[in-house]
């Protein structure tokens, strides 16, 4: 990211001395405040909640009919099916249900729909399949709430169906089976409503077993695989599955993963939820989304070492190949985007895509133009698509509301699928544009963040490490993003064949040094010497025994003070915080005043009033001299602000340090 739209927060950030006196450092405790953590108690629940997290499964609507339903199976031994989908989600969900049944002693078949071939959901076609083993109960994961006819079709079949589902209804009726488990349907009480299809599916063996912590113990790991890849949010219970989880993966992963682990040179000693979001997941997923479903589930349930390193060899190839399609599909897409920024959802259809791949592309071109992005895959007269939302836009409520034009749809707010005409797409993409356009999001800056950091003493080994606590990081309890403004560039040296820049950066007395991958000083507009504003994730890097702060850049630009000069000659007091290292000096004031003549007038607005400052000095410190002189009458103006001021004479000598400015920012100085 580059040098535009960024909103560095520069009020005083909230410590809660509640949390310093329980022994949370400086920086931990602001970020928690941040989080709407104030006290003690909270925060532990937080940073350390245990199995006290986890909620009764059998408060979900459906729960116990399901459970009592599959206790009979087990005590007839019944043949069972579980139906997935071919996503992470989907697998792992159908991985945990058919490992418990078979573990039971049943004949239980785990079913995924080929991508390509079947699409999403359950369909007549594997349930006439299913049947012909000798299935009698039919258990749906991650799928089925709007499986309407589809329940019908197994009733005339003399099947029963399970559904557990965690995707919006979708306001229609709910299908006809022996229950239906889902916690947005209309009247629900379960409390926690983000889990994942493998948290509802994992809830619905806790039921079966009578005993969470023993389901936890065997399934924790699959539970925090399908939580991540399907991007929930890391809050509530799920907090416990996923840290339950990556324990599991970390000391004892089983056989297939463990291959994966090997054969993507994946360290289990750091395992985190990043690491299973974007090292395991995408190999996962590429074998659902190139028609290779099994491939993954046989992974995950493979007991045989030799196995699980094949298929791992497998997945790896799958994922190799499913990049290469991306790129292509990327290339294709990027080049019919017009030459000026699209201002409305971006939809494009194309015959030669493919449908597994084009949910990442997708993804890609939603982040590129800051817009939600569908991009359909056309087989003849109909089309697939996949849908990707970006900030508050709510792309499921979009495609309710545009549904006339569509042959169906379902998923998130975030992401969704959708079946469509052929010859309906240009009428999609103009009532899509309409209801953007008259629900548009606000806007949000291109880089943000949680706290400015102006005292080095923020950055130490000690502040830094304990934001460890926070993990697993993920969606709703992301990594801490700080800032740095106005620092001192020391060096900024290219590192991995040109392809890296590491730098060097003054913080009053400490040196600080980061990494920005995939960015040169160049294309950044940074030079040694001047000063930068950074934004980071801060670090501890351990290299040959020695451990340091490091700071992990995810955005870098030459410094830009308008915004909060803006806000200082406004008055707005909350940021003289952030102005304190500013502070000036008697030197500085006389500075100032030299080079105001008898015909001085300050300009109208603050770019141009910002060029009128002394050679070499900072924008901040020459505004908080103005509005010093401003305070003491030294600058008058027609309305009283400092716009278009001009000096004044005054009786007697004006006290600048005196002023109510100059004390605050005596006082907020870091070490003040």
């Amino acid at each position: 990211m580059g040098g535009r739209e960024w909103k560095i927060p520069y009020a005083r950030p909230e410590v809660p001395e509640e949390l310093t006196k329980a022994g949370f450092g400086p920086l931990l405790a602001a970020v928690l405040a941040l989080r709407g953590v104030r006290t003690e108690k909270a925060a532990r629940e937080l940073l350390s909640g245990g199995a006290e997290t986890l909620h009764d499964p059998l408060l979900m609507t459906g729960m116990v009919q399901a459970r009592d339903r599959i206790r009979r199976a087990i005590r007839d031994r019944e043949t069972v099916a579980v139906f997935g989908d071919y996503d992470v989600d989907g697998i792992t969900s159908t991985c945990l249900v058919t490992e418990y049944l078979r573990s039971k002693g049943l004949t239980c078949y785990g079913y995924i729909p080929d991508r390509n071939n079947e699409g999403y959901g359950l369909n007549c076609g594997a349930l006439d399949t299913l049947q012909g083993k000798g299935a009698s109960l039919i258990i749906t994961v991650d799928c089925g709430i709007t499986a309407v006819e589809e329940a019908e079709y197994a009733r005339s079949l003399g099947l029963d169906l399970i559904i557990t589902d965690h995707h919006r209804c979708g306001g229609g009726a709910l299908p006809r089976a022996v229950a239906v488990i889902d916690f947005l349907q209309a009247g629900d009480q379960y409390p926690n409503k983000f889990l994942a299809g493998v948290g509802v599916a994992l809830k619905l063996i806790c039921a079966c077993e009578g005993d969470q912590e023993a389901v936890l113990e065997r399934y924790a790991d699959l539970a925090a695989i399908g939580t991540v890849a399907d991007v929930m949010p890391l809050v509530d219970e799920n907090r416990y599955l996923v840290r339950r989880g990556l324990e599991q993966l970390s000391k004892a992963p089983r056989p297939g993963v463990a291959a994966v682990f090997r054969e993507a040179s994946i360290h289990t000693d750091k395992l985190s939820a990043s690491t299973l979001g974007f090292s395991l997941a995408p190999r996962l997923n590429a074998a659902g989304r190139l028609g290779s479903p099994d491939t993954a589930a046989r992974l995950l349930m493979s007991r045989s070492e030799t196995e699980a390193a094949a298929l791992a060899g497998q997945l790896c190839e799958l994922n190799r190949r499913r990049q290469s399609i991306e790129t292509e599909i990327w290339q294709q897409a990027a080049a019919r985007m017009p030459e000026l920024e699209p201002d409305a959802p971006i939809v494009l259809a194309d015959e030669s895509w493919h449908q597994g791949v084009i949910g990442i592309a997708a993804s890609r071109l939603a982040e590129q133009y800051a817009l939600p992005a569908v991009m359909i895959c056309l087989n003849g007269e109909q089309g697939k698509g996949s849908c990707r939302s970006y900030g508050d836009f709510n792309i499921f409520e979009a495609l309710s509301a545009c549904s006339e034009h569509l042959l169906g749809f379902g998923g998130h707010a975030l992401a969704a699928g959708l079946s469509i005409s052929a010859d309906k797409v240009e009428d999609f993409r103009r009532a899509l544009t309409a209801y953007y356009r008259a629900n548009r999001p606000k806007e949000r800056p291109a880089v943000s963040g949680d706290l400015l950091i102006n005292d080095p003493a923020m950055l130490t080994l000690e502040n830094v490490r304990s934001l460890d606590l926070l993990e697993p990081y993920g969606n709703a309890n992301p990594k801490p993003v700080l800032f740095l403004s106005g620092v001192l560039l020391e060096s900024a040296a290219a590192v991995g064949g040109g392809r890296h820049l590491r730098v060097r950066v003054r913080l009053g007395r400490e040196s600080l040094e980061g990494i920005f991958f995939s960015h040169t000083a160049e294309e950044l507009g940074l030079r040694e010497g001047r000063l930068a504003d950074l934004a980071f994730t801060p670090q501890v890097n351990e290299f040959r025994g020695h451990e340091s702060v490091q700071l992990l850049l995810c955005a870098a630009r030459p410094h830009d003070p308008l915004e909060l000069c803006r806000a200082l000659l406004a008055g707005d007091e909350s940021v003289l915080w952030a102005a304190a290292p500013y502070c000036p000096e008697r030197a500085d004031f006389v500075r100032v005043w030299r080079e105001m003549g008898k015909d001085f007038a300050l300009a109208e607005e603050p770019e141009a009033l910002l060029k009128q400052r002394p050679a070499g000095m900072e924008a901040e410190k020459f505004c908080l001299c103005l509005m010093a002189f401003l305070e003491t009458g030294l600058l008058r103006s027609p309305g009283g602000g400092i716009y278009g001021a001009r000096p004044a004479a005054i009786q007697g000598k004006a006290d600048l340090e005196a002023t109510r400015l100059m004390r605050r920012l005596r006082a907020l100085r870091p070490g003040g």
